[in-house]
C-alpha cells in the first residue's frame, strides 16, 4: 500500500497558547484573556489561540489516514520549539515534507517515521517538533490502515511487545477550576487527578504551602464523599516550581513539606511534579534527585515528577539515568515523532523509573487518540486524559478510544486461543 497524496488542513486545538514569561512577569488575567504584553517571541498576546494542522495521507485504496501536528500551551518557554502557527507552517509541510511521503511504501511506521525524523530543512535546521509529532501520528494511522489493524498492534510487533488488553490508568487535569473540575474527575472515577495548576506561591500554594495544605486535605475528603469504597485514585499536582520557591530551594525543607502533604492525603497516594524549578536542565536533576533521595531517606512516601527541562527524549534518558524523580513525564509534543514517545516510555520501564505519558492541554482529538494506542501498547503508568482543561471532553476522548480499542484487542486474543 502507498501513500499516493498529501494534504495538509488547518486546525483549532483544545486550548490555547500562552505566554509564560508574561505571565511570571506580572501580566494580569483579565476575563479569560490576559493583560501586557507579550515577552516571547512570536506571540501576538499573552494569550492566543491554540493553532494545529491536520496532516492527511490519501492511500493506494482511497482510505485517508490523520495525524495532527500541534504544540504545547507554553511554546517558546524552558527550551521548547517557537510558537507553531498553521498559516506559517502549511506551506511548508506541502513544500518540504510532503514530497519525501508521496509514493511511499507502508512497509513499516517506525523506519518510516525515523526517516522522517532525520529530515533537515534545506538551511539544515531540524523540522519543529510539532510538525514531526503531527507527521507520525499520519504515518503510524496509515500503517495501521494499510494493514487494517489497530496502531496499538502496529507498535507491539514492530517494537516487540506483548499486547495486553488491559486498560492504562488516565489523568484528569482540571486547569484553573480545581475544585468544581476536580468533582467531575471524580464522579467520572479519572485514576489520577486533578493536575491542579498551582503555578503562583501567593494565590494558590500560600507562602507557607498553607493554601495547597487545604487543597490536598479538600481533596482527600472529596475523593470519600463522592466516590466509592473501592475508588482510590492517585492525586497527581502540578507545582510549576512553587514549592522550592516558596522554601527557599531548601531539600530538608521541601521534604519535610511534601512529608506532611502525604499525611493529609491519606489514605490516597500522593504526586508532586515540578516541586522546583532550577533554571537549567543540569541543575533540575541535581535537585529533583536530592529530593528524591531526602525523601526515601525519611521513608515518605510522595513520589516527585520530572517535568521542566525534561522535553526531548536525550533529557528524558538524563532524567531517567540519574534518577531524578520517580516518575518521568512524557510529553508528547516536545518529543517530536511519536515514536520518541514509545522509545521513552520504553527505556524508563526498563530503568524502573515511572513513566507519564502526558502531552498538553493544547494537544486536538487525534492526537490524544493516537497516544491512547502509544499507551496501550507500551504500558506507561498513567496517561494524560487530553485536550483540553474541562475534564470531560479530553477523558470522554481518550477513555474512549482505549475502551473501544480493548474491545477489538479482547476480541483478537480470544480468536488465538
Amino acid at each position: 500500500m502507498k501513500i499516493v497524496e498529501v494534504l495538509a488542513a488547518p486546525g483549532l486545538t483544545g486550548f490555547y497558547f500562552d505566554d509564560q514569561k508574561a505571565i511570571k512577569l506580572g501580566a494580569e488575567q483579565d476575563g479569560f484573556s490576559y493583560t501586557g504584553e507579550p515577552k516571547t517571541p512570536g506571540f501576538t498576546a499573552v494569550r492566543q489561540r491554540g493553532e494545529s494542522i491536520s496532516v492527511l495521507l490519501v492511500l493506494e485504496d482511497g482510505q485517508v489516514a490523520y495525524g495532527d501536528c500541534a504544540a504545547v500551551q507554553y511554546s517558546g518557554a524552558g527550551g521548547r520549539d517557537p510558537l507553531f502557527l498553521a498559516e506559517e507552517f502549511i506551506p511548508l509541510i506541502m513544500e518540504e515534507i510532503a514530497p519525501h511521503l508521496e509514493g511511499r511504501e507502508l512497509d513499516s511506521f517506525r523506519q518510516l517515521a525515523e526517516e522522517v525524523e532525520a529530515l533537515r530543512r534545506p538551511n539544515g535546521e531540524v523540522y519543529h517538533t510539532a510538525i514531526r509529532y503531527g507527521v507520525s501520528q499520519a504515518i503510524l494511522d496509515a500503517v495501521a490502515k494499510a494493514r487494517h489493524v489497530s496502531m496499538t498492534e502496529i507498535i507491539a510487533k514492530e517494537y516487540d511487545l506483548p499486547i495486553q488488553a488491559e486498560p492504562v490508568p488516565v489523568f484528569a487535569q482540571t486547569g484553573d477550576d480545581r475544585y468544581l473540575n476536580a468533582d467531575k474527575a471524580i464522579l467520572k472515577r479519572a485514576d489520577v487527578l486533578p493536575h491542579g495548576l498551582i503555578n503562583n506561591v501567593e494565590s494558590k500554594l500560600g507562602r507557607r504551602g498553607e493554601k495547597l495544605m487545604d487543597y490536598v486535605r479538600w481533596l482527600k475528603n472529596r475523593v470519600l464523599e463522592l466516590g466509592d469504597p473501592a475508588y482510590r485514585p492517585v492525586l497527581h499536582i502540578d507545582v510549576y516550581g512553587t514549592i522550592g520557591l516558596a522554601l527557599g530551594e531548601d531539600t530538608e525543607r521541601m521534604a519535610e513539606y511534601l512529608g506532611q502533604l502525604g499525611e493529609a492525603a491519606q489514605p490516597l497516594k500522593l504526586r508532586i511534579e515540578g516541586p522546583m524549578d532550577a533554571g537549567s536542565k543540569e541543575g533540575q536533576i541535581r535537585a529533583l534527585k536530592e529530593l528524591r533521595l531526602a525523601l526515601e531517606a525519611r521513608q515518605i512516601p510522595v513520589e516527585i515528577v520530572a517535568d521542566e527541562w525534561c522535553n526531548t527524549y536525550e533529557d528524558i534518558v538524563e532524567f531517567v539515568d540519574a534518577g531524578a524523580g520517580h516518575m518521568v513525564q512524557i510529553k508528547t509534543p516536545d518529543l517530536g515523532g511519536i515514536q520518541n514517545s514509545i522509545a521513552a516510555v520504553l527505556y524508563a520501564k526498563k530503568r524502573g523509573v515511572k513513566a507519564y505519558l502526558g502531552g498538553s492541554c493544547n494537544e486536538t482529538d487525534c492526537g490524544g487518540r493516537a497516544c491512547v494506542h502509544v499507551a496501550l501498547a507500551t504500558r506507561p503508568d498513567q496517561m494524560l486524559a487530553k485536550p483540553g482543561m474541562g475534564v470531560d471532553e479530553g477523558f470522554m476522548i481518550v477513555r474512549n478510544e482505549m475502551n473501544r480499542t480493548l474491545a477489538l484487542l479482547h476480541h483478537l486474543l480470544a480468536g488465538r486461543d
